[in-house]
């Protein structure tokens, strides 16, 4: 299991998130050298008679994450998922950090496109792309 407190040395602020994200659990942000996402792996993320996470949780957090690097890009201005998709080649574990660093690809006026690989420890667990529409003020 990933200790909190090493995740704080290594640059890591964690942050509750309220909504169907909060569901994920605390997200963690680093901004050493661009935009990082993680969280860690809890016993209701998991595919528990395998002891790994589960590919939906995976995706929800590829949506968290780019989109939170959209966000970004965007100077905070709000956005909505257009389309997501995401390839797995590894599993994770219960218990471990996962992390994802969001890239833009292209920003338009309209929308926006991120790319991102999801981690741990190292492994690449899936690679993610998705489009955002740019929301109006409201």
């Amino acid at each position: 299991m990933t200790d909190p407190t090493d995740l704080i040395a290594a640059g890591w602020t964690s942050t509750e998130i309220g909504g169907f994200t909060g569901e994920l659990g605390p997200v963690w942000v680093r901004n050493a050298s661009g935009r990082e996402i993680g969280f860690i792996a809890a016993p209701h993320h998991g595919n528990t008679h395998l002891n790994t996470v589960h590919g939906g949780v995976l995706t929800t957090f590829a949506d968290i994450a780019l989109g939170y690097g959209a966000v970004e890009c965007l100077a905070h201005t709000h956005c909505a998922t257009a389309q997501l998709q995401i390839q797995f080649v590894a599993t994770a574990n219960l218990g471990d950090f996962i992390t994802c660093r969001p890239e833009l690809v292209r920003q338009g006026a309209r929308l926006i496109f991120m790319r991102g690989l999801i981690a741990t420890g190292g492994k690449t667990l899936a690679s993610a792309d998705g489009i955002w529409k740019v929301l109006e003020q409201r």
